[in-house]
C-alpha cells in the first residue's frame, strides 16, 4: 500500500514580501477585490444614468425609475442562472495561454461575478424604494400602493439578510429568506406591473416591463423544473466523511457542482463533482461542516433531490494557466480531485488534512497518489498545522506554476490568496458569496 507523502514538519520559510505602492497594496486587499469592483461599476452605471436623468434640473419620470428598477432586478436574478454561470466560465476560460499573464490572470477572476448580483440588486432595490415614494406623492390607487409597499418591506428584508453579520451568524435563516422572500417578491413584482398596466388601461403583452419579468420568471424557474429524485450509493469511511457515488445518466464535468438536498423544499447545499475518467456518474465528498452535513453522515440515504444543472465553479479556471498549483485543506480535496484526475493541465497538490487514510479512506488517498505521486501532504494529526501560505509558495516557486488555486475555509482561503497576490503570484479561491 502506498504511504501518503509528507512534508518535512517544519513549514519552509516565507518569503518577504516585497515593497509596493500603497495603490497596488491597496488593489490586493479585500475592499477593492474584483468581486466589490464589479458591484461598484454597476453603482457607478446606475448614478451615472441618474445624472443624465437629472440633468437640466428635471426628475426622472415613474416608468424610467420603473425601468431602472427592473432592469436591476433582472441583472441580479440572471447573473446567477446556472446556464449563464457556464456561459461566463466557458467564454473567460477560451483565451489561449499564449496570451499575456496579465490578461489571463485577471480572466481568472471571472467567479467574482457575485459582484454583478449585489450591485444589482442593490441598486434595483434603491430605485424601486424611489418608484414607491414617487408613486405616493402622485396619489397612486390604494390597491398598487398596497402591493408596492409590502415588495419595498420584502426586498429592504432580503437585502438587510443577506449581509454578512447575519448570514455568517444565521445561514440556515438567510437561504430561507433568501428563497421564499425572493419567490414572495417576483409574485409581488408580477401583481404591481399588472396592476399598474390596468390602471393605464396597457396590454399587458406590450409592456416592456412584462417581458422582462417573464425572463426573470424563466431564470428562476429553470433549475427547478429540472428537479430529480435520484439514487445514491453513500459509504462513510470515517465519522468526518462520507462518499457518495451517483449515476443515474448524468456525467458532470470536471470543476462543476452538483446542488442536493432530502427534501425539494428543505436545505439545499452544493458539493463539487469528482468524475472519473472512462466511468459515468460522478461522486461527492461531503465532510461534517453542520447540523445538514452531519446528518447526512450519520444517517447515510439512499435517494436524494438534485435540481438545476451542473455548474462551473473556481477551479474551473484553471485552464488559463499552463501549469497550476492546488492547495486544499481537509475536504477541500473535493473540488481539486476531478482537475487532477483529468489531467488537462500539469499540476501539483499541496493537502494539509488530519489523518488522510483514516479520515478519507485507503481508496481515495491511493487514487490521489496515483495521478499525483508528488502530491504534498501534510498530516496535521501528526505534525499541526502547517503555514499554508509558506507551503503554497515553495510549491508555486519548484513546480514553476502559473498560478495557485486554493480550496479551503473562508479565513484560510483569503490568508493564502492575498499573501500570494501581495508577492506578484496569481491565486483564486471561492469568495462565499453565495
Amino acid at each position: 500500500m502506498t504511504a501518503p507523502v509528507r512534508l518535512d514538519n517544519h513549514a519552509p520559510a516565507l518569503a518577504p514580501q516585497p515593497r509596493t505602492g500603497r495603490l497596488r497594496h491597496a488593489l490586493k486587499g479585500p475592499l477593492l477585490m474584483h468581486y466589490h469592483r464589479l458591484a461598484a461599476l454597476v453603482i457607478a452605471a446606475n448614478l451615472a444614468f441618474l445624472a443624465q436623468g437629472a440633468s437640466g434640473g428635471s426628475t426622472l419620470s415613474e416608468q424610467e425609475l420603473s425601468n431602472a428598477a427592473l432592469i436591476n432586478v433582472a441583472l441580479a436574478v440572471v447573473i446567477r442562472q446556472q446556464y449563464v454561470i457556464n456561459l461566463l466560465f466557458r467564454l473567460a476560460t477560451a483565451a489561449p495561454t499564449s496570451w499575456p499573464l496579465t490578461v489571463r490572470r485577471t480572466l481568472a477572476k471571472v467567479y467574482h461575478f457575485g459582484g454583478l448580483h449585489v450591485g444589482g440588486a442593490t441598486a434595483g432595490t434603491l430605485w424601486f424604494l424611489a418608484l414607491v415614494g414617487t408613486m405616493t406623492l402622485q396619489g397612486a390607487p390604494t390597491p398598487v400602493l398596497a402591493v408596492s409597499y409590502a415588495l419595498g418591506i420584502l426586498l429592504i428584508a432580503i437585502i438587510s439578510t443577506a449581509l454578512p453579520p447575519f448570514r455568517t451568524q444565521f445561514h440556515d435563516h438567510f437561504e430561507r429568506i433568501h428563497r421564499y422572500g425572493g419567490w414572495a417578491a417576483l409574485l409581488l413584482l408580477w401583481a404591481q406591473t399588472l396592476l399598474v398596466a390596468h390602471e393605464q388601461q396597457q396590454s399587458p403583452l406590450t409592456s416592456s416591463a412584462v417581458w422582462l419579468l417573464a425572463l426573470i420568471t424563466l431564470s428562476v424557474a429553470l433549475p427547478w423544473l429540472r428537479l430529480r429524485r435520484v439514487a445514491v450509493a453513500a459509504e462513510r469511511p470515517s465519522t468526518h466523511v462520507a462518499l457518495a457515488r451517483f449515476d443515474y445518466g448524468v456525467t458532470p464535468f470536471a470543476g462543476s457542482s452538483t446542488a442536493i438536498s432530502r427534501s425539494p423544499l428543505g436545505q439545499w447545499h452544493s458539493f463539487a463533482n469528482v468524475p472519473e475518467p472512462g466511468r459515468s456518474g460522478y461522486r461527492l465528498t461531503i465532510s461534517r461542516a453542520g447540523d445538514w452535513t452531519g446528518q447526512f453522515i450519520d444517517d447515510l440515504p439512499t435517494e436524494v433531490w438534485t435540481k438545476g444543472i451542473t455548474t462551473a465553479g473556481v477551479a474551473n479556471i484553471e485552464t488559463l494557466f499552463t501549469r497550476v498549483v492546488y492547495v486544499a485543506t481537509g475536504s477541500g480535496i473535493g473540488p481539486c480531485l476531478p482537475h487532477l484526475l483529468a489531467g488537462e493541465v500539469p499540476a501539483l497538490l499541496v493537502w494539509a488534512t488530519r489523518s488522510p487514510r483514516t479520515t478519507y479512506g485507503d481508496a481515495l488517498v491511493d487514487e490521489i497518489l496515483t495521478v499525483q505521486p508528488e502530491a504534498r501532504i501534510w498530516d496535521t494529526a501528526e505534525h499541526g498545522k502547517p503555514d499554508m501560505l509558506a507551503l503554497a509558495q515553495a510549491a508555486h516557486r519548484d513546480f514553476g506554476a502559473e498560478a495557485v488555486i486554493c480550496i479551503s475555509n473562508k479565513k484560510l482561503t483569503w490568508q493564502v490568496v492575498q499573501g500570494l497576490e501581495s508577492r506578484g503570484i496569481p491565486a483564486y479561491g471561492a469568495i462565499w458569496d453565495s
